[in-house]
């Protein structure tokens, strides 16, 4: 490996320094760390053999990470200077602190997607559960369920949200109550998911008596659950829309409440919109308080206000909590429904980027 290095200068004490410091090819790195995977590996095939043991695949990562990192701050510091070196050294935590976050991410996915694609068929999204006892049967009415109380619980949580966010930075700036409001956000954002759902059981149960189970009621726990993140991420795009915008409008006697549907909401809508999605998406997946409060059940039902209701996550954990025989056909409906699931949250974060991107302010003349 060669570096490329700038020639020497002479200067009147008779001194040799050098303009810039080396630097290494572009290539040097990568091939660094080809040859530390390839020397770590071979060193735990020797031990893994010697032991009789299988090569531990994690422990090869580390080591190898770890020997690397170590390997071209040296080889920087001697040829580049310790800054160029300190940087690299960086440059490489960060990156395998990204690998290391990206491993269970990829894991997961590759899990669900071959234990739940194989038990994707056309009658697990056309039929339901109801008399269903071994294999066959579906998720269509988990499916149903999931949409309907995702969405009424959005209906019930997104204008809250929404204004609330408005009042705390177009309206209750350095007052009393606005601080109130910030403290209890703060506060909602941190409660478990659990007692949503025991706060959305308890309020209906003083109306409709103990033990009810509607889907509405899940709704509301997920809608306690929604607000806080979308009042958050609401409040957070106002505050970037400059107030010179706000003050142009004013100049032109546009009235403030005019001014915020025209100007500051259009401008932040991309920001919103994400809010909103990813406010979805920290709900839809919930289990334990749609438990308490929609309940589960086999067959198809439409109506939040009348009977229970089940929804994909609870219909996952009743299928592996509950199995019957064959176990096979139960373990493959749950994987079957955690996939729909993933692939419902993806679709949604993909509608939000295009809404995001089709009324996000135009830019240019």
């Amino acid at each position: 490996m060669t570096a490329t290095l700038t020639p020497p200068r002479t200067t009147m004490g008779g001194t040799t320094t050098r303009l810039t410091n080396g630097r290494l090819p572009k290539w040097a790195p990568w091939t660094l760390l080809g040859a530390t995977l390839l020397v770590v590996f071979a060193l735990f095939l020797i031990v893994a053999a010697a032991g009789g043991d299988a090569v531990n695949v994690a422990g090869w990562m580390v080591c190898s990470a770890i020997v690397y990192l170590v390997l071209i701050y040296v080889l920087s510091a001697i040829i580049e200077g310790h800054r160029k070196a300190l940087d690299r050294l960086v440059t490489g935590i960060v990156s395998a602190a990204f690998v290391l976050a990206m491993v269970p991410l990829i894991s997961v996915a590759f899990t669900v997607v071959t234990l739940g694609a194989p038990n994707w068929s056309a009658e697990f999204f056309s039929n339901s559960m109801r008399n269903i006892v071994g294999e066959g049967g579906g998720a269509l009415h988990a499916v149903v369920g999931t949409v309907l109380i995702t969405l009424s619980a959005a209906v019930i949580s997104i204008p809250i949200g929404l204004f609330t966010a408005i009042y705390l930075i177009e309206y209750g700036a350095g007052k009393r109550l606005a601080r109130g409001i910030t403290f209890l956000v703060d506060v909602m954002t941190g409660i478990p998911s659990i007692v949503a759902g025991l706060f959305a059981y308890a309020l209906f149960a003083l109306f409709l008596g103990p033990g009810v189970r509607l889907g509405i009621i899940g709704a509301v726990a997920l809608a306690v659950l929604m607000i806080p993140v979308v009042v958050r991420s609401t409040e957070e795009m106002l505050r970037l829309v400059p107030n010179e915008l706000r003050e142009a409008a004013y100049a032109l006697g546009v009235p403030k409440w005019l001014t915020i549907l025209k100007v500051v909401l259009p401008t932040s809508i991309a920001g919103i919109t994400t809010g909103v999605m990813l406010s979805i998406s920290r709900v839809i997946g919930e289990t334990a308080p749609l438990l308490i409060t929609a309940g589960f059940t086999a067959s198809m039902n439409y109506d939040l206000f009348n009977g229970r209701m089940q929804t994909l996550p609870v219909f996952t954990y009743t299928q592996y909590m509950n199995q019957g025989i064959p176990p096979e056909a139960y373990i493959g409906r749950a994987w079957a429904a955690a996939l729909t699931l993933i692939v419902i949250v993806m679709l949604l974060n993909l509608v939000a980027r295009t809404v995001a991107k089709v009324f996000a302010p135009k830019t240019g003349r």
